[in-house]
């Protein structure tokens, strides 16, 4: 069932992933740290791999994901980041977030049947007011 404009209820994901989410967002805290806001959204990323690496958090960089529709491959698409292979990050470095930011992100936990998701804006002046929890509802 869709949302129209509102986010779905919370579910709590369970407790492994749960902890990746917060490693992770460690990561991204000391990335936004050291380099602050205003830079591309590439060099965060870069950032933010180096960090995982330094803390031994796996993950899969600039993922190709297969496009299915009515069982046909229509095409492929690009998420930022795979983290312990159950974790979406999307990255942005924008000036403010918008629905369709988490949008895009709950249509790549839908596609990839995965429950959890961040959207991490770097370009906040406040990293954690950057970081929405977006959950796929219909992910088991």
């Amino acid at each position: 069932m869709p949302y129209e404009g509102e986010d779905p209820p919370l579910v709590e994901p369970d407790v492994e992933l749960n902890e990746l989410s917060h490693r992770l967002i460690g990561a991204a805290f000391e990335a936004y740290t050291q380099l602050g806001p205003g830079l591309d959204e590439i060099l965060y990323r870069k950032a933010l791999c180096r960090e995982m690496t330094l803390r031994n958090i796996p993950f899969q960089c600039e993922v190709c994901i297969d496009v299915i529709y009515k069982d046909e491959l229509i095409g492929r698409k690009r998420i930022d980041l795979l983290v312990g292979g159950r974790l979406v990050v999307e990255l942005k470095a924008v000036e403010i977030l918008t629905p369709l930011h988490k949008a895009q992100l709950r249509t790549y936990l839908k596609i990839m049947r995965l429950k959890l998701g961040l959207l991490i804006n770097f370009n906040s002046a406040i990293f954690k007011e950057g970081i929405k929890r977006v959950v796929n509802p219909s992910a088991t």
